[in-house]
């Protein structure tokens, strides 16, 4: 298959070890398929081996991967990611995923459906890494209109917010205020509002034994219904499942 490389840390390889960068250059021209398991990448990447190709790493240094490496596109909800011979993978454990996928390639399914009866594990896990990591993002210590609109929308998810509602809140108009949130932010105030209270509903599936219905009220998805289509959309699971799997 050729070289997978693997470890907790996420940078600094050029510095620390430049003669494995230089001999997985060389070896890399001569593998079928090489790749890595979780912060791995960031290997891969000093190397120049995710330059033009699609990657991943655990959802934790996904940001990291895309600032360090701008020539690679990183998958951030994918468990693992093939691109013709180039294949990575989200955590630790998502190198299972990425080694069953490989052994379905090399010998066939049934094998790889028998390693994972082996090893009690299934052969392809639901949703990607978003059923893991935080959505919404830490709210800025410092304080500014922007994050006093953030961690009032936090203070009352289970209301109902809009564009116009929040840019009040922070004193200006809806346009300026979406350009100023997603400067700020990265991400769009409808996308943040969204990704609250996916955390939010996750927060309480995980430790409340509540009904639906209260958990998408409280989490201000309005009905069970939409909480149900936004987690199938975004995670790949059903809350239900989700409980099931982490509650």
């Amino acid at each position: 298959m050729g070289p997978i490389a693997g470890s907790r840390w996420a940078g600094g390889y050029n510095e620390i070890c430049p003669p494995l960068s230089l001999w997985l250059k060389d070896v890399a021209t001569r593998a079928r398929c090489y790749g890595s398991i979780c912060t791995g990448a960031f290997i891969l990447g000093h190397a120049g081996l995710l330059d033009g190709y699609r990657s991943t790493t655990h959802w934790h240094y996904t940001e990291r991967l895309i600032r360090a490496f701008p020539k690679t596109r990183v998958e951030t909800d994918q468990i693992f990611v093939r691109d013709r011979q180039l294949i990575t993978s989200g955590g630790v454990t998502a190198g299972i995923d990425l080694a069953l996928a490989v052994v379905a390639e090399d010998h066939g399914k049934k094998v790889a459906q028998d390693v994972a009866k082996v090893l009690l594990v299934v052969m392809k896990r639901q949703g990607g890494q978003a059923r893991f990591s935080p959505l919404a993002g830490e709210v800025a210590k410092e304080e500014t209109p922007i994050t006093r609109v953030q961690n009032h929308v936090l203070a009352h998810l289970d209301e109902p917010f809009g564009i116009a509602r929040m840019a009040a809140l922070a004193a200006m108009s809806p346009r300026h205020f979406s350009r100023v949130f997603m400067r700020e932010v990265n991400m769009t105030p409808m996308a943040f509002l969204q990704n609250a209270r996916i955390d939010r509903a996750r927060a309480l599936l995980e430790n409340e034994d509540l009904p639906l219905k209260t958990v998408a009220w409280r989490s201000g998805f309005g009905s069970v219904r939409y909480m149900r289509q936004v987690f199938s959309e975004r995670l790949g699971v059903t809350p239900s499942e989700y409980r099931e799997q982490f509650g």
